[in-house]
């Protein structure tokens, strides 16, 4: 999960920069392409353990495809908060979804929240509060709420993912079919939008980002499958904190203490609320 946490910063870091010559649909759309190429050639090495092109389909075709759906959505709706937003708040709102996964789990699954539930997600968001500020009007609230919505929908992306591990599907299959929907969601995004001619100059900025976003996708989905739900999903919080790193190291980020507060309660909460659904499900 911390190999998986570097590289997603670093996969951001490439997102803010593609900014200033594409959409942030487009470069979803590369992003997805580019992973796709990335496991063709994973495919074709000889010996390559546990990959088997033959079996792309698998037998949970249709979860597949949900989780592709929603993962997508996250992926579109976050690259827009990195594109209008500084990287680490896009990020941090990004990692709100365990909060989002205490307030819809109870529910999805019959149960009453406990007032615990609440104020940790209460907490929560009031850290991200401190950290938008939107009461001093410097921020981009449309922007902010998308990236709000890019936790939720990476919420529920992580529900299937967790469904998808506890039905022994190989994360390479998982990440296969997240890219093909991607890419096909992409597509009609920018071919709505409008397209950018992608330059020569522009090959290794987009070579990096597809290979960070493969790389953190196989290695999260490897992590939530194979280990500890508590232990991987606080180490998640690794992306915020490699991030806001980056953003002081590249874009010399001028954040002021109570925004980096903010950022601090809101990981808390996170881990907070992680606590809570591990101890309901022992």
């Amino acid at each position: 999960m911390l190999a998986a946490g570097l590289s997603f910063a670093l996969m951001s870091v490439f997102v803010k920069q593609g900014t200033g010559y594409f959409s942030s649909h487009e470069l979803a759309f590369y992003r997805s392409l580019l992973g796709l190429a990335f496991l063709y050639g994973l495919m074709h090495i000889p010996g390559a353990r546990g990959i088997e092109p033959r079996s792309l389909r698998g037998p949970n075709l249709a979860l597949q495809l949900r989780r592709g759906l929603v993962g997508f959505i996250a992926l579109a709706t976050f690259f827009y908060a990195v594109a209008k937003l500084p990287m680490s708040v896009a990020v941090t709102l990004n990692y709100t979804s365990p909060l989002f996964l205490a307030l819809v789990m109870p529910f999805w699954l019959g149960e009453r929240p406990r007032p615990v539930e609440y104020f940790a997600v209460a907490l929560g968001f009031t850290g991200v509060a401190l950290l938008l500020r939107p009461w001093e009007g410097g921020s981009d609230l449309i922007a902010a709420l998308v990236g709000l919505f890019s936790g939720f929908m990476a919420a529920l992306a992580y529900v299937h993912v967790r469904q998808l591990g506890k039905l022994d599907e190989p994360e390479w299959r998982t990440v296969f079919w997240f890219a093909v929907v991607g890419l096909a969601g992409a597509f009609v995004l920018s071919s709505a939008t409008g397209w950018h001619a992608p330059k020569l100059e522009h090959a290794p900025l987009l070579l990096a980002l597809g290979l960070f976003a493969t790389f953190g996708q196989l290695a999260m989905t490897r992590a939530y499958r194979r280990g500890d739900t508590v232990v991987v999903a606080s180490l998640a919080y690794s992306t915020v904190v490699f991030s806001s790193l980056l953003d002081v190291i590249i874009w010399n980020i001028d954040m002021p203490v109570i925004g980096w507060s903010g950022m601090a309660i809101t990981i808390g909460a996170g881990v907070w609320t992680v606590l809570i659904n591990a101890r309901k499900a022992t």
